[in-house]
């Protein structure tokens, strides 16, 4: 009997596919042995990707009816990209929301009832076709259509299906026709299925993966799941293939592997065909794959009819590995593993998450040169080439279940399971499996993917206990993940892990350290918003620590900001709200370590360095001068990285060498390295590098894998000549005025006004420096991670001090010498009285001392230091300091000390909203310069300062809520700051930062640092 279509199917959750086949492996099948080598020229395969037929409507009661016959008039209707999004193409509105359902307070649903809004895409496309002879069955593939869609070829009615992000496949066979076809397709935008797919991401609809049509001979392999058995020893292993297979004739089966450098393994050959076949091949020595030294088998099945021609050629890619719980650790070939992991969506700022493989291949080839062995495909399956890029450069895999409720249980954070889905509930059981199902046997045979996920933020109960039963029963190879049992206990088998979301590095070691019973992972960690990702070293350095904890997985790589430009010249991007979409969760949709133009944030510098395969240490002791090298890696040793190393003389190279090492995987040695004396006065920095001494896959030679420095003074006396030019005191003029106190001296002239409490004016040769007097700053422009923590209502004081903080007395006089004059300053409402102090000194330069005393019961401070203002013509600087990206006191382990340069409008991070952003930790000197090379030198004294520069002052970033809505540029800011607060990242709406890095308001800090103009 014919199934006719319905749309009631839409709001039931019973109802997920009609007439759909069942899933099977992503395995390719070719004509002939040669194109099955070159992976090219398919011609069993006929894309129907291109350019639709297209109709929106608003509500299903006003798409076209009828739309799929063939006799439809379809003049005037638009077209539209597949594929692509609706939304991306001008059909719809574009809406994110994180965990809220974009319908809610619009209409008011309960699961599974779908919303009135409801749009509907119409899609037509002809295409010409020519059945092939040997053509025993013609299947239509939908690799991804969002969410829920009906399908008609030739005017008949093909089938349904819901589940986003995996194939749909479909047997028309007997609908095809020699020459001209047409396929129609209707797809909603909402179905019952939205209620299991509220992830945080854009709301898109269309058909956003490719569409094709496969014709499958007679003889064909429908089904291949590789499983590779390892011996405990790992000096042998079974190939096993169980397949499934097509057989319409007879026919007969041959099985060949080979090794990487194409030498034949093993094989079979002659076996007859039948529809389940299972066949064994032992394999000698063979060589392992892992994420450090991804080694693939190429397996190649042909399938023959019984008069001898090829029916078709599969290729399938092997790696043997072995994951597995040991004593409760997490091991891949009998080591403990670390996921040094990140949550990847599929995004671009243009084309949505129906991303391109180059895209993919960027991002794969981003991870590696890095340090990130792991990705979580967060939250839903991704394309099938991303795991062949990642069985192929070698990234381990969480692999997730398009699957979250988080809406039907968490209201603005709190937990109400009250109507939570799908929960235990009968009804939707068979979908939530039919998800793990279709992914499952999609994807079983890519090694990269080490571990089934059940789903994201979905709560608990049964339903989701039985998605972990079936993929431990289909492939018990793989461990299985769900974090939701944090949730709810009530299934705790459910994850073969405790799987944790934001949870702070102290409870998670509380959590190690109380007799723990499964290993431990942060599926999510750092939430890198905007300036963030501080304090990540407190949980990287569990690793050495704990056994059982075993890495993370940053949230997330990129991010979800929709292009609001050309993309070009114009890059500007918008976020959630910037198109009338309410509900929304506007900015939030932006915590990526690149940017949704997949550039890099300064985080990056931080990441790699923190997830680094090699500790370097150098040694300079007198007994030893050399660099202790650890591997972390398991498996691979350093033999194909050369050490190179530097020295630094007060920040400028003296000394390049290079040196062989290698270090076995896991240990540690020694490498004695050959330096020149560094017995001068002045600060020595010796730096190590371990980099690629060949070009790979994934980087060019030369490229920088890990990388360590030491610090420390000469241990000379000073030579003769070294400090002459200060040898002749400056001669100094004093002018008192009656609200100025002007100093001269031979090099420039300085005037420190009475009224306004600070430098007025620095001259030399014709140039100003000074454009406004600086003024103390207690408080910094917010970072998305302040703002989700109500900085501003706990810190609001010292907001209130930066602004409007008043002189209340001066002193002129004089030190050893030297002139003085000092400022007495008062904060409105708070017990405190801060100074700044200014010496201009015989040795050329200005002195100033700032100074806060401290006061007990104010909240933290989140800076203390003083903001200069110059004029926009010194939009230049060069330091020495920590670099070459910007660095906070908790978020510094990437950086490294030089003399960098830069300008001062690209020392401003493109993050998505305009926030606190380019400073450097540990600056001894810093020039402010025109293009000339003039302008103004600040040195610090005693100890080294933070600097940060700027095109816009605190409070026009801290207003701003996008880059264009900043003002033109007319100055440059300068900070110098004894401390500022670190940025944080735990999480981004509650998460202190971490006490070490924050600043007590009872604590007395001393601002010391000079002045003097150079270039002139």
């Amino acid at each position: 009997m014919t199934v006719q279509p319905d749309i009631a199917w839409l709001s039931d959750p019973q109802t997920f596919a009609i007439n759909r086949l069942e899933a099977y492996s992503d395995h390719v099948a070719y004509p002939d042995l040669e194109s099955a080598r070159e992976a090219k020229g398919n011609a069993f395969r006929q894309s129907l990707n291109g350019s639709w037929q297209f109709k929106l409507a608003g509500r299903p009661g006003e798409r076209p009816e009828g739309f799929h016959a063939e006799a439809f008039d379809a003049t005037g209707w638009g077209t539209i990209e597949v594929p692509g999004y609706m939304q991306l193409q001008g059909y719809g509105a574009n809406q994110y929301v994180n965990t809220q359902y974009p319908w809610d307070g619009v209409e008011h649903l309960r699961p599974p009832q779908v919303p009135e809004a409801n749009l509907v895409g119409s899609y037509r496309r002809m295409f010409a076709f020519r059945k092939l002879d040997t053509t025993g069955r013609v299947v239509l593939t939908f690799d991804g259509v969002e969410t829920a869609f009906y399908v008609w070829l030739n005017g008949s009615f093909v089938g349904y299906s819901e589940d986003s992000f995996t194939p749909a496949h479909f047997d028309v066979t007997e609908l095809m026709r020699d020459g001209e076809n047409l396929l129609a397709v209707e797809v909603f935008q909402r179905s019952s299925a939205s209620w299991i797919e509220d992830q945080d991401f854009w709301r898109l609809t269309g058909i956003f993966r490719d569409v094709w049509i496969e014709q499958q001979p007679k003889l064909h392999l429908k089904d291949l799941f590789v499983k590779t058995d390892l011996s405990d020893d790992f000096s042998s292993a079974t190939l096993h293939l169980d397949m499934a297979l097509l057989a319409q004739t007879d026919g007969v089966v041959d099985v060949v592997l080979y090794d990487g450098t194409g030498s034949e393994v093993a094989s079979m050959a002659d076996l007859g065909v039948e529809p389940k076949m299972d066949l064994c091949l032992s394999i000698d020595a063979p060589a392992l794959w892992s994420a450090e030294a991804p080694t693939l088998y190429g397996l190649i099945i042909t399938l023959k009819y019984a008069e001898g021609p090829v029916a078709e050629v599969v290729t399938q890619r092997v790696g043997f590995r072995r994951f597995e719980l040991i004593d409760k650790v997490m091991t891949l070939n009998g080591k403990r593993i670390i996921f040094n992991g990140i949550n990847r969506h599929d995004f671009d700022a243009r084309r949505g998450r129906a991303v391109t493989y180059e895209q993919m291949l960027w991002d794969v080839k981003f991870f590696k040169q890095h340090n990130i062995n792991a990705v979580r495909t967060s939250h839903y399956p991704n394309q099938s080439v991303f795991y062949d890029l990642c069985d192929e450069y070698g990234l381990y895999l969480i692999d997730e279940a398009n699957l979250e409720s988080h809406g039907s249980w968490q209201k603005d954070g709190a937990c109400d399971p009250e109507w939570v889905v799908p929960g235990d509930r009968p009804e939707w059981r068979d979908c939530v499996l039919d998800r793990a199902r279709s992914m499952l046997e999609r994807d079983k045979n890519h090694p990269s993917i080490l571990i089934w996920s059940c789903g994201n933020e979905s709560y608990g109960g049964k339903n989701i206990f039985d998605m972990s039963e079936f993929y431990r029963q289909r492939d018990p190879s793989r461990l299985v993940h769900y974090e939701g049992i944090v949730w709810d206990r009530s299934y705790n088998g459910t994850s073969d892990m405790e799987s944790h979301m934001y949870t702070k590095p102290q409870d998670v070691e509380a959590y190690l350290k109380d007799d723990p019973q499964k290993p431990f992972v942060l599926c999510e960690y750092m939430h890198a918003m905007g300036n963030s990702c501080g304090g990540m070293h407190l949980y990287t350095d569990l690793v050495d620590k704990y056994e059982l904890y075993q890495g993370g997985f940053i949230w997330d790589y990129i991010d979800q900001a929709i292009s609001g430009g050309d993309g070009e010249d114009d890059h500007r991007l918008a976020y959630g709200g910037d198109f009338g979409d309410r509900p929304s969760d506007y900015e939030f949709c932006a915590d990526g370590i690149v940017t949704a133009w997949r550039e890099l944030t300064p985080k990056v510098q931080e990441v790699k360095g923190l997830y680094q395969p090699y500790v370097l240490t150098p040694q300079t002791s007198p007994q030893k001068t050399g660099v202790s090298i650890r591997n972390k890696n398991l498996f691979v040793s350093s033999a194909g990285l050369a050490l190179v190393y530097w020295v630094l003389k007060d920040g400028e190279e003296i000394f390049k060498g290079e040196a062989s090492s290698v270090v076995a995987a896991g240990a540690t040695e020694f490498v004695a390295l050959d330096l020149p004396h560094m017995n001068g006065v002045g600060e020595y920095v010796l730096q190590c590098s371990l980099v690629l001494a060949e070009a790979t896959i994934w980087a060019d030679a030369d490229h920088e894998v890990a990388f360590g420095e030491a610090v420390f003074k000469g241990t000379g006396k000073q030579e003769a000549g070294e400090g002459a030019e200060l040898a002749q005191p400056a001669t100094l003029k004093l002018i008192h005025g009656d609200l100025n106190f002007g100093v001269e001296t031979d090099r420039f002239k300085s005037l420190f006004s009475m009224v306004f409490g600070g430098i007025s004016s620095i001259k030399a040769s014709g140039l100003e420096f000074i454009r406004r007097p600086p003024r103390l700053t207690f408080w910094r422009a917010m970072v998305d991670n302040d703002r989700g923590r109500h900085q501003g209502f706990e810190m609001a004081q010292w907001q209130t001090a930066s602004l409007y903080h008043k002189r209340i007395g001066y002193d002129v006089g004089e030190i050893d010498g030297d002139p003085t004059i000092s400022y007495r300053f008062a904060l409105p409402n708070l017990p405190v009285e801060p100074t700044v102090t200014y010496r201009v000194g015989q040795d050329g330069l200005i002195h100033v001392e700032a100074h806060y005393p401290g006061a007990e019961n104010l909240p933290n401070l989140p800076i203390f230091g003083m903001q200069f203002t110059m004029d926009s013509q010194f939009d230049r600087f060069r330091f020495y300091g920590f670099g070459p990206q910007e660095n906070y006191c908790d978020r510094m382990r990437g950086a490294r000390l030089g003399i960098y340069e830069k300008s001062v409008r690209e020392n401003v991070p493109a993050y998505l909203v305009p926030q606190e952003s380019g400073n450097h930790m540990g600056v001894r000197w810093v020039e402010m310069l025109n293009a000339d090379g003039a302008g103004l030198c600040f040195m610090a004294e005693e100890t080294p300062f933070e600097f940060g520069a700027l095109p816009w002052g605190t409070m026009e970033l801290e207003s701003a809520l996008r880059i264009e809505e900043l003002p033109p540029i007319y100055r440059s800011v300068v900070t110098i700051a004894a401390r500022q607060m670190g940025v944080g990242g735990d999480d981004s709406w509650g998460a202190p930062v971490h006490e070490p890095y924050r600043i007590a308001s009872d604590e007395a800090m001393t601002l010391k640092f000079s002045l003097s103009p150079v270039g002139v």
